[in-house]
């Protein structure tokens, strides 16, 4: 028995029943909108390794869409294609620190051809502390490998998982640093880097690349032309550190209670500031309730409906998010 359950286990992953987060308007899905007030910050520094158009035939030169410029600040304002291969590294105003939920968003331009055909070109994510180790997030691609992806297949996105790209625009991939919590080359409070590396999703031995179970990761290609591989448009900062100058906000956790709280109750709070503002988002990234907190009322009407929240408590420049759970 105990060899048939490990037999169906490699089977299932092989055939692709293991699943992952759906597309974007697919109830599951993780996809962050760029407009989500989740997302405080952009990438403000770039350095770039620019790929070919088509690896296996070097002849046609490199891509030559965007540039470093293009992926800085707000997604939508441009993208960078990296071609076969091709990397970025980007840099940032504030350090990434784990925090409640994902700590950063990756944004690529994949569409839709139809309701069932999604194109997407996928990259590995890797982030640093110092800017000489890089952690890879462990990637898993379940896409069938009999058959090559064509430069203009599609992807689903629930076989993949800790890709970016994953989701159509203007929708991003979230990355939670928690994930990395093990890694010994790696302070996932103090996060200074994030690179980007293409994907080449050929089947041909010679340039595939493999997830991190060896998987050959399966998207579309050759696409031997100027805007080829992974599409970079942005990356948004949602949990980092307040720099030292501006932590005037001193909030203790263990003051936000009850958490987890019912539908419409009391949450009650304690600071050391006389007066702040707050704003409660939902993980769709929308403003669901905002308002100021006084010396003589720290006391706010919780969410009417049950999920997963972000109490934001802002003073000055500062702020702080707490991950408030709400239960029927």
């Amino acid at each position: 028995m105990r060899f048939f359950s490990i037999f169906f286990f490699i089977l299932a992953s092989i055939n692709g029943f293991s699943q992952f987060a759906p597309q974007v308007g697919i109830a599951g899905s993780k996809a962050i909108h760029r407009d989500s007030l989740i997302i405080s910050k952009w990438a403000n520094g770039a350095e770039i390794e620019i790929g070919w158009q088509d690896i296996s035939d070097t002849l046609l030169g490199k891509v030559s869409v965007g540039d470093s410029s293009s992926i800085i600040g707000i997604a939508g304002n441009g993208i960078l294609s990296l071609g076969d291969g091709g990397i970025a590294t980007l840099s940032f105003p504030n350090l990434i620190s784990n925090g409640p939920g994902p700590d950063f968003v990756v944004f690529e331009n994949g569409f839709k051809f139809g309701n069932d055909s999604v194109f997407l070109e996928l990259a590995f994510v890797e982030v640093s502390s110092d800017g000489i180790h890089f952690v890879r997030f462990p990637a898993t691609s379940l896409t069938d490998t009999l058959v090559q992806t064509g430069p203009f297949g599609h992807t689903q996105a629930s076989k993949i998982n800790n890709l970016a790209g994953k989701y159509i625009a203007p929708y991003g991939t979230p990355f939670d640093l928690e994930e990395l919590k093990d890694s010994s080359d790696l302070d996932i409070n103090s996060i200074q880097y994030v690179r980007i590396i293409d994907v080449i999703g050929s089947l041909n031995n010679d340039f595939s690349s493999l997830d991190f179970i060896g998987n050959k990761i399966n998207d579309p290609w050759p696409t031997p032309f100027p805007s080829s591989g992974f599409d970079l448009d942005a990356v948004g900062l949602i949990n980092y550190q307040i720099p030292s100058s501006l932590e005037a906000l001193k909030l203790d956790i263990g003051l936000i209670y009850p958490n987890p709280i019912k539908v419409n109750s009391i949450l009650n709070l304690g600071f050391e500031f006389s007066e702040c503002n707050y704003s409660i988002i939902n993980i769709f990234g929308e403003l669901v309730q905002t308002g100021i907190l006084y010396k003589d009322n720290l006391k706010i009407n919780g969410p009417d409906k049950p999920g997963i929240y972000f109490l934001n408590i802002l003073k000055g420049n500062a702020n702080r998010m707490v991950k408030l759970i709400v239960e029927p």
